[in-house]
């Protein structure tokens, strides 16, 4: 029913963006479910039982966002474990000899990547995160209207086109289908 369900089930890249955007949305809101209620899921056209479990939604992740003392900023220890999936995987793509093409666009994004962490003075070696920082950076960018460079959006391309697979390849992975060594 709701949109993070089928994103994790099509793609895990698409789905953990999502997931830092509702993090966002509801620090945004203040931690209100009832204000999310009043500005977002009534007017949905959704059904009464269908906006009930929304709301409810928000209030189990604005729980979880109070216990892990992520309230202000940081992700959920469940938005985390996304990452740590993608990046065993990430680990055993790039052992793998059937897997070049994979390597291949790591190699292209892997320059940005550095760049991206040298810009933002991440000390941590987290390429993964990095990716998806700034993919969502420049997603961020763009809904407040701010223009991104050429050589921002060249990386942009290298890092989806990377991520892309990357999605893909877990979704294989998690169907029992990818080749691997």
């Amino acid at each position: 029913m709701f949109v993070q369900k089928e994103l994790r089930e099509k793609n895990i890249a698409e789905y953990l963006l999502y997931m830092w955007q509702v993090e966002d949305i509801l620090r945004a809101a203040g931690l209100d479910s009832d204000r999310l209620y009043d500005t977002v899921i009534k007017g949905s056209g959704r059904s009464e039982s269908e906006c009930r479990e929304w709301k409810q939604w928000y209030d189990d992740l604005i729980e979880m966002m109070r216990v892990e003392g992520k309230t202000q900023t940081g992700h959920l220890q469940v938005n985390e474990n996304v990452l740590v999936l993608l990046e065993d995987l990430h680990s055993r793509l790039l052992e793998s000899h059937k897997q070049p093409e994979y390597r291949d666009l790591y190699y292209k994004a892997l320059p940005f990547i550095v760049e991206f962490r040298a810009k933002n003075h991440e000390e941590q070696n987290e390429e993964l995160r990095d990716c998806f920082n700034l993919l969502y950076g420049v997603w961020m960018l763009k809904v407040q209207g701010k223009p991104v460079s050429g050589g921002t959006a060249q990386a942009v391309t290298a890092v989806s086109a990377f991520i892309s697979k990357l999605a893909m390849l877990y979704k294989e992975d998690k169907a029992g289908t990818l080749e691997l060594d």
